[in-house]
């Protein structure tokens, strides 16, 4: 895993003359030298992009499908390789690695059944008004233009996949940039779409440094920006190319309701294993991991103690190892803001019942209290493995305190009601309400997003696909309908 990583240009691998170093946040070890391109092959990665994108628009359902089905073929046969790749990169521990990469082969598979389906144009009578006599309107979707895809770091392939799969299945050129601390996932996904018959130009995947971004988002020939990872840059992205369609998702501050019809001890058991399990996940680098508990008042001194007593269970340390649960942070600049946060929560009165600690980049699984209002873990995503605990009165002032959050990713709701799962699923301001489970869910073909400064728009293969295209309708006259 130490050798230097071209870059793909327009389908073929390339080398500028800079680069730079990956290493791995365990250890420090270097994982790998990947290669920037240079302006000018910023540049022609760009006209490429632009010049085949009717020849890719036009290209057969089938063309695409097969280059799909290729990758989620190449995938299944590279898997473990590229698990260890993703924890050399991410620091995240194996087991959610090699998830991570069976998530990325359901996207590329969803992806190519729907890019046969894609697309098979609705019929509209338009002989309702007497204007309309002998007239039909046919509807179908077209691509808007090349994408151009930004991916984080917390899941380096499967986010990246999340961009390029819907992209191909409607045959929309791509350039894909990822994140600069875990850029290698991507460079293989590259080399699996090289093996395919796709059109030259039709993707590329550059490495290039953040500080250059702003240049390829203003570029007009980039109508599409699809953009996961902080609210902040996200929003000054949308605000910079105000007339380009942008997709964005951003950040999250995860809630878990617990109801007080969910009380039993198998009930309660759970749930806290299902909150302890997915607050430290990735090492809380998830936009829909769990960082508010909201536990009713008949629950609460119950569920609190289960809840501590799972999360200190939680195995830290190296992540290459099957047995760990929550390995390190991307690096020790993140678990430093991580413990900055926290101890302002306890300096301010939180009562802090587990973790707390830094080690390097890792950061003990951390569970609080009585948070007081105004500290900045009340407001604002910690990207971290933290978790604080709150207790309210009843389903009102539960859900209320789930919309008080600025974010509005996923939530989770913990009842047994059906008739209180349709409430939460009218009043809880978020993209998605996942019941009698974390919010952490997500199935890769249903559709993602937020609300509020969650962001705008939808990924999911099917909802992505509608996002890189628009409607257009084609009426015919002189019909005998």
């Amino acid at each position: 895993m130490t050798s230097t990583h071209a870059f793909w240009l327009a389908g073929r691998q390339a080398t500028g003359e800079d680069s730079f170093d990956v290493t791995n946040s365990w250890d420090s070890r270097l994982v790998g030298t990947v290669s920037v391109p240079t302006d000018a092959q910023i540049e022609e990665a760009v006209a490429a992009a632009h010049a085949v994108r009717e020849e890719f628009a036009a290209t057969p359902a089938h063309v695409r499908a097969a280059a799909l089905d290729h990758v989620v073929r190449r995938l299944v046969e590279r898997t473990e390789e590229i698990a260890q790749l993703i924890s050399a990169e991410n620091g995240k521990p194996i087991k959610w690695a090699r998830g991570e990469v069976g998530r990325a082969v359901s996207v590329f598979r969803f992806a190519s059944e729907e890019a046969r389906r894609f697309n098979s144009g609705e019929a509209q009578r338009l002989d309702t008004d007497a204007g309309g006599t002998g007239r039909l309107g046919l509807t179908r979707r077209f691509p808007r233009g090349p994408v151009l895809g930004i991916a984080p770091f917390n899941f380096p392939l499967n986010l990246s996949a999340h961009k390029v799969a819907p992209a191909i299945a409607v045959g929309a050129p791509i350039i894909l940039k990822p994140a600069p601390a875990t850029p290698i996932s991507s460079l293989i996904l590259g080399e699996l779409l090289a093996e395919t018959d796709l059109p030259a130009g039709s993707w590329s995947v550059l490495t290039v440094p953040n500080d250059r971004m702003p240049a390829l988002v203003q570029d007009e020939r980039l109508p599409v920006i699809s953009f996961t990872g902080s609210a902040p840059v996200g929003y000054s992205i949308m605000e910079s190319v105000p007339r380009k369609h942008c997709t964005l998702e951003l950040g999250g501050n995860g809630a878990a309701v617990v109801l007080g019809d969910y009380a039993s001890d198998e009930d309660l058991d759970w749930a806290a294993t299902r909150i302890a399990t997915f607050s430290n996940y990735q090492g809380g680098q998830s936009c829909i991991s769990v960082q508010r508990v909201i536990a009713d008042a008949a629950v609460y001194d119950r569920l609190v103690p289960k809840i501590v007593a799972a999360v200190e269970a939680q195995v830290t340390g190296d992540p290459s190892d099957a047995a760990t649960d929550v390995g390190p942070l991307v690096n020790e600049d993140a678990a430093k803001r991580v413990e900055s946060w926290v101890d302002e929560a306890v300096q301010a009165g939180a009562q802090l019942l587990a973790g707390g600690k830094r080690d390097g980049a890792t950061y003990a699984p951390t569970v609080l209290t009585e948070l007081p209002d105004g500290v900045t873990l009340a407001s604002e995503e910690v990207f971290g493995p933290v978790l604080t605990i709150q207790k309210v009165a009843g389903e009102a002032e539960a859900f209320a305190s789930v919309n008080s959050s600025k974010y509005g990713l996923q939530a989770g709701v913990f009842t047994h009601d059906l008739q209180t799962a349709f409430r939460a699923h009218r009043a809880l301001e978020v993209g998605g309400v996942i019941i009698g489970d974390v919010p952490s869910y997500r199935a890769d073909q249903m559709p993602y997003g937020g609300a509020k400064q969650s962001g705008v728009g939808r990924e999911g293969v099917r909802y992505a696909m509608d996002d890189y295209t628009y409607e257009r309708v084609l009426v015919l006259t002189g019909l005998a309908l």
